[in-house]
Parts: structure tokens; sequence; C-alpha cells
């Protein structure tokens, strides 16, 4: 099945096909044909045999209605000997339906995965030699210019997924932050939530910081929600501890059933109820009356 990390890096390319060109272009330095628009196309590939082919993502770089290049996108997590036989297919079978010239775009979360990727492919016939181009986190741009960012909201996550130890992170992180309002409200939470889940626990903890310490200003309704809950919430576990330990203090038994009615409390105020009835109850039954 795949993972939320992999169907999260295919999202940024379905939401914004464009994305496939840029990243042709800088990072690898291919030269694409003339085209006026991207547009993602089916990523069904059958042939005439029954097997069933399927690419994570096919982009059509075209000229009015003619395509000028298909590109297959695949995001690989994790080595799978079986791609090697299938991305050929996937290229051939794609030229011949569009009869345009197709590339094959493979976006690893790791320099070892890329490395394995990238590995050329040998189809037997001489000089037909399949060469993946690969997109591992040392060939993903670094994106600090917030022009750039909102220009690219894409580009602006995959750069602080990859670089979340460049020592421009805080500038990276920045920029990042500044695209997500430039999105709608179920992208920008799909790209936060996607951001979080790929980075290191340090790194994770860093963008929280930057965005609940108030060291840049957001107008953005949802990092205003993020940093309003996340307050929120803190005081709750702060307030649910101190009753804990009130509690512990006076030798009072606690439950697993009170444990679990306290913990799952979620008004601040309540918890700041039962810390004042604790100072004088007798058991915890006292305090729920």
């Amino acid at each position: 099945m795949p993972s939320y990390l992999h169907e999260g890096l295919l999202e940024l390319f379905r939401h914004r096909p464009s994305l496939a060109a840029e990243l042709l272009t800088e990072p690898l330095g291919i030269e694409l044909p003339a085209y006026e628009h991207a547009r993602l196309e089916s990523g069904d590939l059958t042939d005439l045999n029954p097997t069933e082919y399927r690419a994570d993502a096919v982009i059509v770089l075209s000229r009015a209605t003619t395509p000028a290049l298909a590109v297959v996108v695949e995001a690989q997590l994790r080595r799978d000997p079986g791609k090697r036989r299938s991305w050929p297919v996937y290229l051939t079978t794609l030229r011949a339906r569009l009869g345009c010239p197709t590339m094959l775009l493979v976006l690893c979360a790791d320099a070892a995965t890329a490395a394995w990727c990238a590995t050329p492919i040998e189809l037997g016939h001489p000089g037909w030699v399949l060469i993946p181009l690969v997109i591992g986190p040392d060939r993903v741009p670094v994106v600090t210019d917030t022009d750039q960012a909102t220009r690219a909201p894409e580009l602006a996550v995959l750069s602080a997924i990859a670089h979340s130890t460049h020592p421009d992170r805080d500038k990276i992180f920045h920029a990042l932050l500044t695209a997500l309002t430039t999105v709608d409200a179920q992208h920008t939470t799909l790209y936060h939530d996607l951001v979080l889940a790929a980075l290191p626990g340090a790194a994770r903890r860093h963008l929280e910081a930057l965005m609940t310490t108030g060291t840049y200003e957001y107008q953005s309704d949802f990092v205003r929600k993020y940093v309003h809950q996340g307050r929120a919430e803190g005081r709750v576990e702060g307030e649910a501890q101190a009753l804990l330990a009130v509690l512990a203090a006076r030798g009072i038994d606690v439950t697993e059933d009170d444990l679990a009615r306290i913990t799952a409390c979620t008004d601040p105020e309540q918890l700041v109820t039962w810390i004042r009835q604790a100072a004088t109850a007798d058991n915890v039954e006292q305090l729920f009356d």
C-alpha cells in the first residue's frame, strides 16, 4: 500500500503539473521542447498483453492540443527491482499512445535510493539503454526566496523536506510558510502535514517552533489556527499534569478510569477548577461531583 509520504509527494505534481518541468530544467539541466501548458495524464499504461502497468503520475507538456513531451513521474522511497522492468514499458507505451517523446523522472527521499534508481537499465538492443532522470535530496533546489516560493509552492515543499539541515534552514522554512499562504486551504494542510511527516524529529520541532514563537508574522488562516491550536493544546496538557501532581502530592489514588477522564478533558478552565478542588478533596470522586 502506498505510504503517506509517497502519495503526498505525488500530490505535488497532481496539483501543479508544471513542477515536473521545473525539476527537469533547473536541477537536471534538461532542455525541454517549447510548450504552452502542462497537464496531468492518465497513469494507466496497459499494453496489448494482459499485464497492467500503472505509473505514479504522467505529466504532458503541450503546445495548444499537441503533446510536446510526456514525463512519467515516479516517487521511489526504496529499492524495487520490478521497477527496472516496468519503467521502460511505461515510456514506450506512453510514446505509442501520445506520439511524442517521453522521459522518466524519479523522485527519491534519500541518497542511497536515488543512486540505485539512477543505474542505467540495459534493454538488450545495441545502444538501447535507459538512464532514469533522478531527483534525490541533493538535486532539489534550495528555495530561500519568498517570491520564488510563492510562485512555486510545491518546489518550496520539496526544498523544506530535502534541506532540513541546510545552513539556511530558517530561510527555507520561512519561504515554505510564506508559500503556504498562496494555496487553497486543503493543500495548505496537506503540504504542511507532508513536510512534518517527512522531517526528522529535530527539524520538525524547529519548524513548529518557528510557527509558534512569533519569529515571523504569517497572514495564513491555517498557520494562525495551527499556532492557536498548539498553544491551547499545550495549556490543556500543562493543566492536566498540574492536577495529577497535586493529587499525587496529597496521596490521593487515581484509577485508570480517573486518569483517562482527566487526560481526555480539553477544557483548560475545567482542569483549573479540578486543581482548586484537589487542594481540599479527600478523593478523586469529589472532583467530579
